[in-house]
């Protein structure tokens, strides 16, 4: 309840009302507490005047019914419960019918830990700067015509300077046909040196329906960015029109493995010659060439220690 504005209860009354309800051991706990606020009221009080003195007033009122309230609930509990804090007596209120015995037990228990303090919010770093690295492509974007005229004298503008931006945009994939057109020479005077045609270069997959490039794009995609063939395959029906079967791109992972099987000679040399070698034994289902329907356990991963 507020307390009257021009007159308070002085500090010693309140002492006083506190040492007549609260036994002397509970008494000593808080009486250093309210010796401080002593301290503070007498010096405060003469600079600050009634404001002060309301607000230690208030302070004294709440330690005061905080008190009580433990007493009544030390009472009801009984003495086992005077080790309890404050927390643990007000959570025994929300669990009906407890007995003594539940809560001398729960008196023998550790102290609750301090509630921790809510974390700071990190303050936000600001807008990211786009990489230098990355290709600039400017668009001037021209004031209207009604800008472009002095609103006082009819003249025209001029141009001082831009207000520049920038945002990160992409250039979509574009698929094409790439025509390859090879030179047939021969010889008009000598007809039995035949005809000369110039040399195809090396593919990954000879006369594949699809580029270099392409079988690259999906490996890295599977691999890399973890998508999977068959989400590859509606990608480029939806966006090239042509329709790859997840088959056939099967087909380019293998093929692109055997030619990295020098590659995984090397490792295997490499890993043969550390001094410590850990395999781990997690599965991993492996879908099978020959259609016999079960999938094969395969060990992937391998640990090593330098040597």
């Amino acid at each position: 309840m507020p307390a009257p504005t021009n007159v308070f209860p002085s500090h010693v009354d309140l002492l006083e009302q506190l040492k007549a309800q609260l036994p002397e051991s509970l008494f000593a706990t808080v009486s250093g507490t309210f010796a401080t606020y002593e301290k503070q009221l007498d010096t405060t009080s003469k600079q600050l005047g009634t404001t002060s003195n309301e607000l230690q007033y208030a302070r004294l009122k709440i330690q005061l019914l905080e008190e009580k309230l433990r007493l009544q609930r030390i009472a009801k509990y009984g003495p086992g419960s005077e080790k309890l804090s404050n927390l643990q007596l007000e959570l025994l209120e929300f669990e009906p019918g407890v007995s003594n015995v539940e809560v001398a037990a729960e008196s023998e228990r550790d102290a609750l830990p301090p509630t921790p303090e809510k974390k700071k919010r990190r303050k936000h770093p600001g807008r990211q700067t786009l990489p230098a690295d990355l290709p600039r492509v400017e668009r001037v974007i021209a004031c209207t015509p009604e800008q472009c005229v002095c609103g006082n004298c009819s003249a025209e503008t001029k141009v001082i300077g831009y207000e520049v931006s920038e945002v990160l945009d992409v250039k979509p994939a574009e698929y094409f046909v790439e025509v390859t057109k090879r030179e047939k020479r021969a010889c008009k005077k000598c007809e039995e040196q035949g005809v000369a045609m110039a040399p195809l270069p090396v593919r990954i997959i000879a006369k594949s329906l699809v580029s270099d490039r392409i079988i690259i794009d999906t490996i890295v995609g599977k691999y890399a960015s973890h998508n999977p063939l068959y989400r590859q395959s509606v990608i480029f029906l939806r966006d090239a029109g042509i329709d790859i079967s997840r088959a056939t791109m099967c087909g380019w992972v293998m093929t692109v493995g055997e030619l990295l099987t020098p590659v995984v000679g090397a490792m295997r040399r490499e890993l043969l010659a550390r001094s410590y070698i850990q395999a781990d034994e997690t599965t991993v289902d492996v879908q099978m060439h020959d259609r016999r329907g079960k999938n094969h356990q395969a060990y992937c991963v391998l640990r090593m220690r330098p040597p």
